[in-house]
Order: structure tokens, then sequence, then C-alpha cells
């Protein structure tokens, strides 16, 4: 490991060298696509000291800045629209933003909005656009739609206040929603049916947030700031750059390189031999200063299509997980800056309620020998004799397991997954679309296997199991149970675990439950757990968040749906070196 990561910083530092190199006559850096200005700022477009430049979201061009359905633009979400509060997960407390406060009463949740909020067309945020959201809701195809199954009415008390009244009080999924999706403008969205509230691109963003679009290119989606944010009288905020320059991902290693010359200022791509650089003189930091260098994200899970055969059988499904060696991802992979994921997928920070006892009965290990006796017992055969099962219809398995082109750690981990799954008799061949085309097989269900890591920091384990066990399946699944896996007993659990406080005895017995449901089918199966990947480059800009001192705490990322978990506030923190 120590070879490969020596190797890709050198590469990365010749990279650097050779871009270092591409300029133009006149000796300035060469425009980017477009004539927009490249990632060095070439032409004085973007003032240096006034312009963040930033990757890790965007795997493809920026082609939607609609908030309401995933894989928008990076920045959607934050940037220009908001949500009514933020979540801190680190402190793992809920604090209002766009609301200034909402208190429950009994079946009831009375919100207040903030004073003086605009949209960015001039319009003032009234309790109509809240009402509006929340009732898009109705539509079956929009992520948050199980919302109705327990909220029965939205009522507009007076411009500053919405009254939520629910047939089923789930105060922990209520909370997740209130800080995970973002308030739209009654007055723009009105006139959209619902087929087009789902698909459209949404090319001019009204919002409430700090940014406003200014232009976007096949490698890059900019913001830039706009005049009078509600927060900067409110709360005394202010966001410090005036433009926000996020690079379109075409491999890890460019990022890299990218970072080492300092034409990126803040990286959440997973970048290799990390070590070397935070001990070298890069200018480059991370979170912490020491392994594992990243605050932890989520899990990384593999998710079999459950829809189709052999994955639609319990018996394959634990073979295949037996099958996998983590310990070789986590180590000769990433090197240890990550870590093997507890059987239930539960990050670290629930361990409390983990049912070890669950865990031994039913979790499940690395063993070549199990799975393949598995498979044997469960009626699969190699008739052929070439070294591979077939299905109980006598016909060759063959498995496509996708990962984004470009996730080097992914295509690296995937191919760590598959030598253990053919060791096993599986036959499990990795391949790498760019992220459209599996975003596309992995919500029309057509994929075989994916990895995928959604289930992440949250106020609540509740929102772990609604990814995993989210009832009804569309035929369009946009976030959650992208296994497709229905299971009427673990959604009703997941129903009473949203409704119950977590001090209470009872929540201890459903997290239980679950967890043995999840560990005896194995509709997903956790791996290890990401990183927060962050690496910023100080040359022109200081005061990035970190765990020394007094430093700010607020997560140190552009990865969509983490804005609204305080990394907005990252922001209003940094400094431009003069």
């Amino acid at each position: 490991m120590r070879r490969r990561s020596r190797w890709l910083v050198a590469g990365a530092l010749a990279l650097t060298m050779g871009m270092a190199g591409c300029t133009g006559d006149d000796g300035a850096a060469t425009s980017g696509a477009g004539g927009l200005p490249g990632p060095a700022g070439g032409g004085g477009a973007y003032p240096r000291n006034e312009t963040l430049y930033t990757s890790g979201t965007q795997w493809g061009p920026p082609n939607s800045w609609n908030p309401i359905i995933p894989g928008y633009a990076m920045g959607t979400v934050g940037l220009a629209y908001e949500t009514l509060f933020l979540f801190d997960p680190q402190k793992t407390e809920i604090t209002p933003w766009l609301a200034e406060k909402g208190e429950w009463a009994d079946k009831t949740y009375t919100l207040t909005l903030r004073e003086g909020i605009t949209w960015s067309d001039g319009k003032p945020l009234t309790a109509d656009d809240v009402k509006y959201t929340a009732e898009l809701g109705k539509i079956k195809a929009v992520p948050y739609s199980n919302l109705w199954t327990w909220l029965s009415a939205v009522d507009v008390v007076d411009p500053r206040t919405v009254k939520f009244t629910f047939s089923d009080p789930r105060i922990q999924e209520w909370e997740n929603w209130l800080y995970e999706n973002a308030i739209v403008p009654k007055h723009v969205w009105e006139s959209r049916s619902e087929a087009d509230i789902t698909t459209t691109a949404n090319e001019k963003p009204v919002g409430t947030g700090p940014y406003e679009y200014l232009t976007h290119d096949q490698d890059r989606m900019v913001w830039k700031k706009k005049a009078g944010w509600w927060a900067t009288k409110a709360l005394n905020l202010d966001v410090k750059p005036n433009y926000i320059v996020d690079i379109v991902n075409s491999s890890n290693e460019v990022a890299l390189g990218l970072l080492l010359q300092g034409n990126m200022d803040l990286s959440n791509n997973f970048l290799p031999g990390i070590a070397n650089l935070v001990k070298g003189e890069f200018k480059i930091k991370t979170y912490y200063a020491e392994p594992p260098y990243m605050l932890s994200a989520n899990t990384a899970m593999l998710i079999p299509n459950t829809t189709k055969a052999p994955m639609n059988d319990v018996a394959f499904r634990r073979a295949l997980a037996s099958s996998i060696e983590t310990k070789k991802i986590v180590e000769g992979v990433y090197g240890n800056i990550v870590r093997a994921a507890n059987p239930t997928g539960l990050l670290p920070v629930w361990d409390q309620f983990v049912d070890q006892s669950v865990v031994s009965q039913n979790g499940f290990s690395f063993d070549t020998a199990k799975a393949k006796k598995t498979l044997a017992d469960a009626g699969y055969k190699d008739t052929n004799r070439d070294g591979f099962i077939e299905g109980k219809d006598g016909k060759p398995v063959k498995l496509s397991l996708i990962v984004p082109a470009g996730w080097t750690d992914w295509m690296e981990a995937a191919r760590v997954i598959s030598a253990g799954a053919q060791a096993a008799g599986i036959n499990v061949v990795p391949e790498f679309p760019d992220a459209g085309a599996l975003d596309d097989a992995r919500t029309a269900g057509t994929f075989d296997l994916v990895l995928n890591n959604w289930a992440g920091l949250s106020n609540t384990p509740w929102n772990f199991y609604n990814y995993v066990f989210q009832l009804p399946v569309q035929k369009q699944q946009f976030a959650a149970n992208f296994a497709r896996y229905e299971n009427k007993t673990a959604w009703d659990l997941v129903q009473k675990l949203a409704r119950t406080a977590k001090d209470a005895p009872e929540f201890k017995t459903t997290m239980s439950e679950l967890e043995r449901i999840h560990l005896t089918e194995l509709p997903m199966i956790p791996l290890w757990y990401n990183g927060l990947w962050a690496q910023f480059n100080t040359a022109h800009w200081t005061n990035w968040p970190s765990s020394a001192g007094d430093a700010p705490k607020d997560l140190p990322t552009t990865w969509n749906n983490l804005w609204e978990m305080g990394s907005i506030k990252m922001l209003t923190q940094l400094k431009p070196v003069a």
C-alpha cells in the first residue's frame, strides 16, 4: 500500500507540472470548456481570492437544478434552495434555519418562519410555499411521498405560520424531513404538471440561499454570491467566497493533481496517498491530522437487485456476503483510512443500539468455504465445470457489479468483491459506466449488483432502515430501497421506530427486530464505513474545519444532502489569503 501511495503521489506531481505548463502565448492559464476560465481562474474572470474551487460531488455535466429529485447539480440544495432546519451530526442537534421555531402539541406541529426572507426574484417566502412543498409529496414519484401516509393536513395559519396535522405523529421521521427537504417557491412551481415537477431540469432556480446560478458547462457548475441573503441580518452569517466553481470529476487522480497545484481548494474525492500529502510540504490539510484523517460519513453497501434471479434468493445473497473479504478493501484499497462496517451497517454513533446477540446469531463474515456450501445446499451447482455456478434453471449465472467510472477506490473495491465472489463460484464481473448511466440503472432497477452509500449521517437510525426497507416499491426508486426488496413486517417496524423516542425501552427492541430481519434476509450487504473525504489546500483559503483547538467544526463538504448538515456554515468561516 505504501508503494502504491508513493507512486500515485509522484504521478500526481508529474501531472501537476504538466498542467502547469499548459499556458497560452501570454503565459496565462488557458481557459476551460466553453470559454469559462480554467481551474486556475485564467483570464481573471473570477478573482482568485474571491473564488472557491471545489470537486467531489458531480461525476457528470450539470443537467438538473431540480431540488425535488436527487441528481441535481452541486449546491442546488444548500447554496440556492434551503431547508427549514439544519442538523449538526457531531452534536446530534437540529437547529432552526428558514424556520424560526417549531412546536409539537399532541398530533399537530406548528412551524413559524423567520421574518424577512425573500426568494431570489424578490418575492417573500411565506407559509404557502411550505404548504405547497409538503403537498408535493402527494405525487408518488416524489421521494418523500411516504410522508402522506401519516400526515393528514397542512394549513396556513398566517403568512409566517403553518400547522401540520398528523394521523400518526412520527417524531423522528418528521424531524428528518424538516432538515432534509428544500422548500420551493409556489409561485414558480404551481404552474407545472405532476410529470414536469419530477422531470424538469429547472434551469433557472429561484431559491432563498446565499448563491444564485451564474453559468455551467460540461466540466463545471458556477454559483455567484447574491446580495441580501437573509442569514446575514438574522444570524450575522456571511458567506465569504463570491464565486464557487465546482469542477466535474473525471477521476480521483485528476482531482489530486488540481489540489496539489493549488487550482482546487476543497476536494471531496477519495484521494490516494493522503498520509504522504498531509505530512508533506503540499499545503494539504484534513479534518484530523492523523489516521483516519476523515470524519465518518456513510455505510458502503453491496446492493443486489432482488427482482432478478438469483438475487431474489436469500441463500444466494448470504453466500455472496460470505464471499467478500472486506479486510482486503479496508487495508489494500484504503490503507486503513476506513473501517469495516458492523454487519448491521449502522454507523458507530449508533453502537448503543446494536443487539450483539442478534449479530452473533445472524451476522456474516468472510468464509469462502461457507459461501460454497451455502450455494450447494441451496441447489446451485457447477454442472459444466467452468468454475462458476449455474442458476436453478440450469443457465449460467453472470452478474454485473457496477460502480461509477473514475471512482478509483470503488473500482478497486469492486475488483476485490468480484475476485472473492468468483473464488466462491459466483461469476461477478465489475463494470464502470459513467455516473449518469449508473444513476439511471439504479433508479430504474435494471442493474444486477451496485455499490451504494446513501445510508449515512442522520439524526436517527430510523433513516438507515427507511433507506433499506422503504415501501411501496415504485417504478422509479430515487432515494431508497434500491434493492427493491419487499417485506411488510420490516416496513411496519420502520414506521414504529419513527414514532418512538430514542430513550424509550421500545426503541431498542424495535431496533433489535429490524437488525434481525436485515441480517437474516440481507437485502443490502454492509461492507465498510466511508470517510467524509475532505482535503483542502490552504494556499488561497484558510480557517478550514478541523479537530484542532478552536478551529471551526462544521462539515467540510460539498456533497449534496450535506449542506443542510451545517456545511453551509463552513463558507461563512473561510478566510481568503491576501
